[in-house]
């Protein structure tokens, strides 16, 4: 089952969605940010993301803010870990 991270109502009326995706245990842990019939990954051990395009400078730096703040950023990483535990954050290797 995915996760979805509460975000500002004012980006979820845009149509903006940050979730954790379910079938992706052998990819390396990310979150990813959604809007339209774009995605962004960013990786969750590093803060980057993981793909040229789209153009990571097209996430409203508001929503980056609070995604890579504290309290959404802990959240992430306790729900990656709780859906992938073969593949937790704190392994040194990605397995994909």
């Amino acid at each position: 089952m995915p996760f979805d991270l509460a975000i500002p109502a004012f980006f979820r009326s845009q149509g903006w969605k940050v979730k954790i995706r379910d079938r992706e245990r052998l990819e390396p842990p990310h979150a990813s940010i959604l809007f339209k019939d774009k995605t962004w990954r960013i990786g969750l051990r590093d803060k980057e993301f993981l793909d040229s395009s789209p153009r990571p400078k097209d996430v409203p730096k508001k929503l980056l803010d609070y995604v890579v703040d504290d309290e959404s950023w802990n959240e992430l990483h306790r729900q990656w870990n709780l859906m992938y535990p073969s593949n937790p954050l704190d392994s040194d290797e990605d397995e994909s």
